[in-house]
């Protein structure tokens, strides 16, 4: 399968279906885990927005840090959420995991836009 541009994806109508976008959300954080830099999320908000007012069901995909394969509370997304959430006016859920039930339940329930 060819890798498709967002154009691509726009010009095929994306209404109602579900659309993985892997972003680069490795933002520094400081001590008190508060981005102290948005340039990336701010950079993918185009292409988010561009989706969701396409009537996508929007995933994104994302890492934080270098957890090499623990779950580590320093590298939850849960910051860059809020901050999605922030920024595009709606809010931005996070999953426990990138697999399994929540996952697949929280990915189910996604309205579009």
């Amino acid at each position: 399968m060819a890798v498709k541009t967002l154009k691509d994806l726009l010009d095929e109508g994306v209404d109602g279906r579900h659309v993985i976008v892997r972003s680069d959300f490795n933002v520094p954080l400081n001590d008190d885990r508060e981005i102290t830099d948005k340039g990336r999320i701010i950079a993918s908000l185009p292409t988010l927005q561009a989706l969701s007012e396409a009537g996508a069901k929007v995933i994104v995909m994302a890492h934080l840090g270098r957890p090499k394969g623990e779950v580590n509370e320093k590298y939850s997304l849960a910051p860059v959420a809020e901050a999605l959430s922030d920024e595009l006016g709606q809010y931005v859920a996070l999953a426990a995991d990138v697999v399994g039930e929540d996952a697949h339940e929280r990915a189910n329930g996604l309205t579009e836009g």
